[in-house]
């Protein structure tokens, strides 16, 4: 996701223009707005904390509810040392070739798939990673696209993307760039990427519909959407969904397959693909144990193609 505000001047072909493949969004109430900018905060607030613990070598779990909702809250219970990170990697499909790439830091342990397992990236290619945290898709996919690809993470949080940039310099990649922005609203000029990549972060907005719209405007035509996310394979119990803990930790606050269906159907999306993990549910009890939220949600791969 992405700080507030969405004006933005650059001077490059990714300035921002919104064009004729725009898909305006609807109206909404200001109590709806309202409510969506307060989740929005609490989401940045949530992984600026992630990014500042990160910086001591530590890093705190997004999967999982924030203190104020989780019963045993000792920072070893909460924080990732780099060796669990890696480990919830693995565990997630990042293959031990893909890890060795990345050097001590860049690898954070917050994502619930493997979005690289199913890019299929192709070199030249421009790809945009929404959420980009500390920079592990970007410069997976780096690797993939060669010096002549460019890469583009955006992310809402300052904090982030301070790592994500320092993280770039230690690995000399002039071909990933990182900016700030929301995902629902990308300072990304319209069709002009190829792809576009995520790890469990768009279940985290309020505005996920937006967020796809969005993406339809920026990818050129024929361009692809590849994301593993979390997504509620049945309607999520209020005492879930409106819990602020429980959305920050990737599980309140995702959509249900019928509903990203409908939205890739009524954007215009082609060849819409969500391919449920089911084995994932044993991960996801790990994030809340005891609260049966495995019941609701679960991991998945969700691919789509703008038209030629």
């Amino acid at each position: 996701m992405g700080a507030s505000g969405r004006h933005y001047a650059y001077s490059s072909i990714f300035s921002y223009r919104p064009g004729k493949d725009c898909v305006p969004a609807r109206r909404e109430s200001d109590l709806e707005q309202s409510k969506k900018d307060r989740t929005q905060t609490a989401v940045r607030d949530r992984y600026a904390a992630i990014a500042r613990a990160s910086q001591g070598g530590a890093t705190e779990s997004c999967c999982a509810p924030t203190e104020d909702n989780e019963a045993d809250n000792s920072a070893s219970s909460r924080q990732r040392t780099p060796q669990r990170a890696r480990e919830k990697s693995r565990v997630m499909g990042y293959s031990e070739a893909q890890l060795d790439l990345l050097p001590e830091g860049v690898d954070m342990g917050l994502g619930c798939g493997n979005p690289m397992a199913i890019a299929d990236l192709r070199p030249r290619e421009t790809v945009v990673d929404l959420g980009s945290g500390g920079g592990i898709d970007c410069f997976l996919a780096a690797e993939q696209v060669g010096p002549e690809g460019h890469v583009i993470g955006v992310d809402m949080t300052p904090d982030m993307l301070s790592k994500a940039r320092a993280n770039a310099d230690k690995m000399g990649k002039p071909n990933v760039e990182f900016r700030l922005g929301e995902i629902e609203h990308l300072p990304i000029a319209d069709g002009t990427v190829d792809v576009i990549i995520s790890n469990c972060v768009i279940n985290l907005s309020p505005n996920k519909e937006q967020v796809f719209r969005d993406a339809f405007r920026v990818l050129k035509r024929g361009g692809r959407i590849r994301v593993s996310d979390v997504v509620a394979t049945r309607l999520i119990p209020k005492k879930f969904s409106e819990d602020e803990g429980m959305i920050c930790g990737c599980m309140g606050g995702a959509a249900t397959v019928e509903k990203l269906r409908s939205w890739f159907d009524e954007i215009g999306f082609v060849d819409a693909r969500i391919d449920v993990k089911e084995q994932s549910r044993a991960v996801i009890k790990e994030w809340m144990p005891g609260s049966g939220i495995e019941e609701y949600v679960a991991s998945a791969e969700i691919l789509a193609r703008k038209p030629e």
